[in-house]
């Protein structure tokens, strides 16, 4: 009995430890409301500059987000001033609306991939900012307060390729 509950637990244990998982940061959006004019920052340092990484961008969201889409800028600040931003669409919700992601009841969570095999080829402090870029079909200004979402993360995990 009592062997069965040490190698139990030590395989819990082990499932728990990933090793590959090298950043995992979330920011709270106060009142899930996202406005456009404030990014959510991540900062992080002391990778491997020779390791191939995946990065994901991480949103919780609620049925008050109103939209089977989303837009993201993103742009990523290295130690040596570089800068690369992009523009993201990710789908929410299926035709049918229904939420992808995972979670219950109606906040779920949804993994999306933002880059693949980058490697981080200097040492020193990288920035992600990342906002919203919605705006409604034939509006030309953006949506300025994004409802339904309550935290962006970023997720950065060693490539196995």
């Amino acid at each position: 009995m009592l062997k069965g509950i040490l190698v139990l637990t030590l395989t819990v244990f082990l499932i728990s430890c990933n090793d590959s998982l090298k950043v995992s940061d979330h920011q709270s959006i106060s009142n899930a409301v996202w406005n456009k004019d404030e990014p959510v920052k991540f900062t992080f340092q002391d990778l491997d500059t020779i390791q191939k990484h995946n990065l994901f961008i991480n949103v919780r969201n609620d049925d008050d987000f109103e939209y089977s889409n989303l837009f993201l800028i993103a742009s990523l600040y290295f130690p040596d001033g570089k800068i690369q931003t992009d523009t993201l669409e990710y789908e929410m919700a299926l035709p049918d609306g229904t939420w992808l992601g995972k979670g219950s009841g109606s906040l779920k969570e949804n993994k999306l991939w933002y880059k693949e095999n980058i490697v981080f080829p200097t040492s020193g402090v990288y920035t992600l900012e990342v906002s919203h870029a919605m705006r409604k079909n034939g509006n030309v200004s953006g949506v300025a307060k994004l409802s339904g979402v309550h935290d962006v993360g970023l997720e950065i995990v060693k490539s196995n390729k």
